[in-house]
Parts: C-alpha cells; structure tokens; sequence
C-alpha cells in the first residue's frame, strides 16, 4: 500500500510473534521437548499444555510441574538454555514460515516516520529474536517488551509503554497504541495498558472466540493491508 496516503499521526504498533507474525511448525514444543529429555532425561508428551499466548517462563514452569521437578529459577534457566540451543534447527526442520501480508506491513510501517513499532511477546528475548531473524525481521523491532519482563503477559505492556517512549521521545496517546495478536491473551494485555486490540485469526482462535473478548477489531488475516490500515489509522 502506498503509505504517503495513510494519515496516522505519532502510532505505536505492539506486535505478538508466534500465530501473529509467524507460525512456526510447532519447532517451539519440539525444542521444549528436545530441552526437556537433554536436561532433565524426560521423554514424554507435553503437547496437550495451553502453549498459546502464555510466556515462556510459564510453559516450562507448567511442564516442571506436570513430571514433579522443582520449579526453581535455575531449572527454568537451564530448561530455556536447552530450548533456546535447538531452536534454530528446530525451525529450520519445522519450514517455519511468515504468514501472509505480515512482512509487507512490517515494511510499511518501519518506513513511515510517523509509526513507531515494537514487539508485546510472551517469548524470552532470545528466543523472540531467534525466530524473526530466522525470518530477516528482526530490524524492524527497536524495542519489545518480553517474557524476561515478567511471566504474567499482562505485566508486559507498562514495559513496552516505557520502552517505546524511550525510543521514540512520544508520550503516545493511548487512543493511538495497538496490540497485534491471535490470542484472548493478547486483548487482555492491551487492555491493562488502555490500549487498542486488534484481534488476528491466524493462530488458534477463530474470528468468532476472539470477537467474544470485545477487542477494538478483528481481522481473519493480514493478508489485506488496507483493511489493517484503515484499523489503525482509526
């Protein structure tokens, strides 16, 4: 789209990763799972966990939980330390992929002066910037807010706020900050902030389920780059 013509005036864009941007084959539990039986000598099934919209350090907090081992911080670290070193060829096997229309947006949104973006991520900072340059995206994200934050994803957006504001110099109007993300948990995070959500159904959640957490809009997919801006331009 040819941004001369969008009129959006000091916008903050906070983007989820993983369903929002990006699938990734399901290489995130295969490396859990890889992590799990290199770390602690466990083999089994861990696919049936609510994986979708939580933060890393909660996953594997869940799954140290379900085989009874001690969920201190230094099992945690050495789990996310085993995921984070198969990750890569996890998604590499996985043929982890951009979904459609996303890299377009990215592109347009980096190139307008006016449009600030960043990343509001339940995933490790490692792990976020592992998947999106696997990708070539991670230069378009100056900042983000990430599970190393917090483990509850609705801590996550003051982050964000803040680092935005460091970045850009803008006080945002919060009428003019959106969440991008697939899940329920994505509107929840945006709404502790006074943010806007707009809701994508390219994860695990229909248009329908998302449209019943009330965010400000809901999109199919990204793949129409004129419907997006006409959301946010507002």
């Amino acid at each position: 789209m040819d941004f001369v013509s969008v009129a959006v005036k000091n916008t903050l864009i906070l983007w989820d990763i993983d369903g929002t941007i990006l699938h990734s084959g399901g290489a995130g539990v295969r490396a859990l799972r890889a992590s799990l039986q290199a770390v602690f000598g466990i083999s089994e099934p861990i696919a049936d966990i609510d994986y979708a919209g939580r933060t890393d350090p909660w996953i594997v907090r869940q799954i140290l939980r379900r085989f009874g081992l001690p969920e201190s911080q230094p099992n945690i670290d050495r789990f996310l330390e085993g995921y984070l070193s198969v990750l890569p060829a996890h998604m590499e096997a996985a043929g982890a992929r951009v979904l459609p229309g996303v890299k377009a947006l990215l592109d347009a949104a980096s190139a307008h002066p006016e449009v600030v973006q960043g990343l509001l991520t339940g995933n490790i900072q490692r792990g976020a910037r592992t998947k999106l340059e696997f990708h070539g995206l991670w230069h378009h994200f100056p900042f983000g807010a990430f599970a190393d934050d917090s483990e509850s994803r609705n801590e996550l957006g003051p982050h964000a706020l803040r680092r935005a504001r460091g970045h850009s110099g803008v006080e945002f109007d919060m009428a003019r900050v959106w969440v991008v993300g697939d899940t329920p948990h994505d509107i929840a995070c945006s709404r502790v902030i006074g943010a806007r959500a707009l809701a994508v159904a390219t994860g695990g959640s229909t248009a329908s389920e998302l449209s019943a957490h009330r965010p400000d809009a809901v999109l199919e997919s990204l793949d129409d780059g004129a419907a997006f801006w006409r959301i946010i331009r507002g």
